[in-house]
């Protein structure tokens, strides 16, 4: 079968507003008749979302939907199933693993989270200590994540745990997908500095996963997580946005329509930023022009990096620029959110938000490494670990 062409795409596309139209279709329907057309993304495998097609070609779908005020699927609330657990499954589960996830995980029906960070294993995420037991056909896990983002709300989890104490570290590993509401997983919520609750702690204590909800081999679990991580460094930092998108568009419409807050200083400092984030989004455009080629690399974490970096940067001058209005927060009020939303509220939401964005998919001290050894070539930190058994390291 011939990959469909940007005319073909269109062509489907009409079809499928012909035959759904948006302004009198269920949302979720409109959704779910999207998938099964193929056009819910594009460069998927036909029938599971996809028509085989270039992903370059995935914006044609978008205009014509756009453009119809078709519904989209939220990708804020669903974004960890988007970013991280779909290409994962696509990567390395079974054939039914597939069919029974993807379809809801697209749609927006089932909310994903990830339990990789752990107390003792956050930066050094592959010296995580949550045991998977083999019983029968079936593991017992134990163990506790942390830094979990939207658990409260999660139907579903990509989880790592040790299933093999013996070896080193990285050998040792096993990948599941864990049910968040079986008997075992209890989910605590995390306040943060906004005073709000979006991470959360998550405890698992003999918790049952059936083995046929295991991705990759036994023992294989880090290199399917290097897929997940990649994706997640991708997702997070190389999103699409449009000229003064993300950070920099609530100061850059401040400083227009606020000249009394304007100093020579700031002027400079804002122009340095303003160019900094548009030379980001346009590293971002040509990053996903490469994912056409095949899977993420390494090149995410430099994306990643420079994400965080301007967040903070921007929100402290927008708080700066503001005055003493930059000191007000809105509110306290302790939430659980399922979403997070820089651009729809306050500066000082803003600012205190940004914080986390150097620790939250992996660190920036992380990715710096990852940059300086899988980029630029420069050589290995120097681990006297390696060929050690995960049980006779010091913790």
């Amino acid at each position: 079968m011939t990959a469909p062409d940007a005319a073909e795409l269109r062509r489907l596309t009409r079809e499928l507003l012909a035959a759904h139209p948006p302004a009198t279709t269920d949302p979720t329907d409109f959704l779910k008749a999207r998938f099964d057309a193929g056009l819910a993304w594009v460069h998927y495998p036909d029938g599971l979302g996809g028509l085989d097609a270039p992903r370059s070609l995935q914006p044609v779908v978008d205009a014509e939907l756009a453009a119809a005020n078709a519904p989209d699927n939220d990708p804020r609330r669903i974004g960890i199933g988007l970013g991280m657990a779909a290409p994962t499954i696509l990567g390395f589960g079974t054939d039914e693993q597939k069919q029974r996830f993807l379809r809801p995980l697209w749609v927006g029906e089932e909310v994903w989270c990830q339990l990789f960070s752990e107390p003792g294993a956050g930066s050094d995420l592959a010296a995580l200590g949550t045991r998977a037991v083999r019983d029968g056909e079936d593991w017992v896990v134990d163990g506790q994540k942390v830094w979990t983002s939207s658990a409260h709300v999660a139907r579903w989890a990509i989880l790592i745990a040790r299933t093999d104490p013996d070896v080193p570290k990285h050998r040792g590993i096993s990948y599941f997908i864990c049910d968040m509401t079986d008997p075992g997983v209890e989910v605590r919520p995390l306040r943060q500095i906004t005073g709000e609750a979006e991470f959360n702690e998550v405890f698992l204590t003999g918790v049952r996963i059936p083995d046929s909800r295991r991705l990759g081999a036994v023992g294989e679990g880090w290199k399917v997580a290097q897929t997940t991580l990649m994706n997640e460094r991708v997702s997070i930092g190389g999103s699409r946005i449009p000229r003064e998108g993300g950070m920099i568009g609530p100061i850059a419409r401040t400083w227009r329509e606020r000249p009394e807050l304007r100093t020579h200083d700031l002027h400079q400092r804002l122009l340095t930023l303003w160019v900094e984030a548009e030379v980001a989004r346009l590293a971002g455009e040509r990053l996903r022009q490469q994912l056409v080629a095949g899977q993420p690399g390494p090149e995410g974490s430099g994306m990643k990096l420079a994400f965080a970096r301007l967040n903070q940067e921007i929100s402290g001058l927008e708080v700066e620029l503001l005055g003493d209005d930059g000191l007000l927060y809105s509110d306290w009020t302790m939430r659980r959110p399922d979403h997070v939303d820089f651009t729809g509220r306050d500066a000082g939401y803003r600012y205190l938000r940004s914080k986390g964005n150097s620790i939250e998919g992996g660190t920036s001290e992380v990715l710096l490494n990852i940059v300086a050894e899988r980029v630029l070539g420069l050589p290995a930190e120097p681990r006297n670990d390696k060929d050690v058994a995960w049980k006779d390291l010091s913790r």
